[in-house]
């Protein structure tokens, strides 16, 4: 069984229970007082992550906050005698403790932003205190330095483009360091995270104590780690995102993510085969999903697009959805599945401060507005102290919403409004019906379709497909005499295919992963609003366009079908929808 064992111990399975939130100013006003607040409101979520054995060593926080501008062009003109330009980028790096390793990161990435045309300044050794990790997370600290990038005569999307190219095409090059690690590199924002308690975050950091380093928009998270041993890189926010839950259909989204990448095509990243993969299959479930955001959204697509179309809300057995927003929902789900959750995000691009839920919203975010101008959002209530007659409004993200700050214009953005905008993007509703094919069929349909065989050829297929004796008398007659669906034990005790003597399905070879956090199991007769097989079958098309021929899909409410569907299916006719039957049966003495 040690296989088994090895599948358990798995760090490459990681989920996560955590604790996350942000908070922002209204108008955009930077201020230390919120990053303060900030960190404070951190502290009160310690209990949400483990303490290792030192006492002292955490599972891993951090926080995303907005670039403090004004600080940082002091301290380049201080230490590299260099003015910043008009638009520049900084980055956040995690080095190798070897100096000889370290020198050749530096290189490698001041190598990979020439080819981009921008010009690393320098770099500076970013003031820690190591005196307050504890002895776990002190023995695999790395060296933290931040990157100073010029960028004379580029605009600032860009840049974002430009720095994203470069650190994966750093990443990529440096794959056998495993100490190094890039934290943030952006013209918009930057990351302080490690594996120290939040109470020491400023403490270990102290940049994050200066009084001069200011900003309008923080992110912070305490991180839980279940499956995973804590590690310096793993610690949240990433770049973009933090994340409370734990994505169940990690494995089928980043082999999708890897399936689609031939057909991710933008001219705003024209050699995008170059960085590839574009999900990493390491790092943990949260990492993977920020990839996917970073890579959609450095491709042009709007930032609320992206969100909705990886973690949608349900949609399909919502009747009372307005129609225009439906077909939004499913025209977009045609090239992109959901990354399902149990899932609470927080994130920031340096100017919206976003929160939203996927459809089960069993990850609880509340959000208090205060008369300073405030907006604090947390897994719990009470992070931030506040006198009562402070609160102007207050409220909760529930199942399936969003929920966004312009710190520019200082709107509040609910999710009536995001999805109004997003519906009205494009004429959804009416490529649907022009282009899309639902197959249906009704009862005197699957009757009518239904091959009828003898004795002796029912008795072959019921050998093909390995109906036992068992499921005859225990599954099928209970179903044909009663309607009713077999009662068993509890639980899925079922021996794996790989250790049966008998020959076994293909299909029985598949096993599912389950989450192994502490989740409510889900009813698919109770919560059937948040369930739904619907599967699209056809040609995917590029999601970083828009026509309608992105519509032209076969929608299938599951993707068992009956004979009347099957008939329906093969008797399509329309471009891209060919068929061919292929014989599934093996001669023995050919072999497989």
């Amino acid at each position: 069984m040690s296989f088994i064992n090895q599948y358990l111990a798995d760090i490459n399975r990681p989920k996560d229970n955590c604790g996350f939130g942000l908070i922002a100013h209204m108008k955009g006003e930077t201020s230390h007082h919120l990053l303060e607040t900030a960190i404070s409101s951190l502290t009160c979520m310690t209990h949400r992550g483990a303490i290792a054995a030192d006492g002292k060593t955490g599972d891993g926080c951090g926080i995303l906050m907005q670039k403090p501008d004004t600080f940082l062009r002091d301290i380049a003109k201080e230490i590299f005698d260099t003015p910043l330009s008009d638009h520049y980028g900084i980055g956040m790096v995690f080095l190798n403790s070897d100096p000889k390793h370290a020198k050749a990161a530096r290189d490698v990435l001041t190598n990979c932003l020439k080819e981009q045309s921008l010009q690393a300044i320098g770099w500076r050794d970013v003031p820690v205190n190591h005196q307050v990790l504890g002895e776990i997370a002190a023995s695999n600290v790395p060296v933290i330095e931040q990157v100073f990038v010029n960028a004379p005569n580029i605009d600032s999307s860009d840049l974002a483009r430009r720095l994203f190219v470069a650190r994966r095409k750093a990443e990529i090059a440096l794959a056998h360091d495993s100490q190094f690690y890039i934290c943030s590199l952006s013209n918009s924002v930057i990351s302080y995270k490690g594996l120290v308690m939040p109470e020491d975050l400023p403490k270990f950091y102290l940049d994050l104590s200066n009084p001069k380093l200011k900003t309008a928009i923080c992110v912070f998270h305490q991180r839980f780690s279940t499956n995973t041993s804590p590690q310096w890189s793993l610690a949240q926010p990433f770049r973009l995102l933090a994340h409370n839950g734990e994505i169940n259909t990690i494995c089928g989204n980043r082999n999708w993510s890897v399936a689609r990448t031939n057909k991710f095509k933008t001219p705003l990243l024209p050699d995008i085969d170059s960085i590839k993969p574009l999900v990493n299959r390491e790092g943990s479930d949260s990492s993977s999903l920020d990839n996917m955001l970073e890579v959609l959204i450095s491709g042009g697509m709007d930032l609320f697009r992206a969100l909705r179309m990886v973690v949608p809300p349900a949609w399909q057995n919502v009747e009372t959805m307005d129609a225009d927003l439906r077909a939004f929902y499913e025209y977009n789900s045609m090239h992109m599945e959901p990354w399902d959750g149990p899932a609470g995000i927080v994130l920031t691009e340096g100017r919206y401060a976003v929160c939203l839920l996927d459809r089960n919203g069993l990850r609880p975010a509340r959000w208090v507005i205060t008369k300073n101008g405030y907006i604090t959002l947390a897994s719990e209530i009470g992070v931030y102290r506040h006198e009562p007659e402070d609160v102007v409004k207050k409220g909760r993200v529930g199942p399936g919403e969003i929920f966004a700050i312009d710190t520019h214009t200082g709107e509040l953005l609910t999710a009536e409004s995001i999805d109004n905008q997003l519906k009205a993007a494009q004429p959804y509703q009416e490529w649907l019906y022009k282009k899309a094919f639902r197959i249906e069929s009704t009862l005197s349909e699957e009757l009518d379709a239904v091959e009828t065989f003898d004795q002796s050829t029912l008795k072959t297929h019921m050998k093909l497909f390995q109906a036992s004796s068992e499921e005859c008398d225990q599954i099928l007659r209970p179903l044909a005499e009663s309607g009713q669906e077999a009662v068993g034990s509890m639980g899925d005790d079922t021996p794996m295919a790989v250790l049966s003597t008998n020959i076994r399905s293909l299909y029985d070879y598949f096993r599912q992963q389950f989450a192994q956090v502490t989740n409510p199991p889900i009813d698919p007769l109770r919560e059937a609003v948040v369930m739904s097989l619907e599967t699209c079958l056809g040609a995917e098309c590029n999601v970083f366009e828009e026509t309608a021929e992105h519509a032209n899909r076969v929608i299938l409410i599951s993707p068992i079908l009956d004979a009347s569907k099957f008939n329906k299916l093969l008797a399509i006719n329309r471009s891209g929808f060919d068929s061919i039957k292929l014989e599934l049966n093996v001669d023995p003495a050919v072999g497989l």
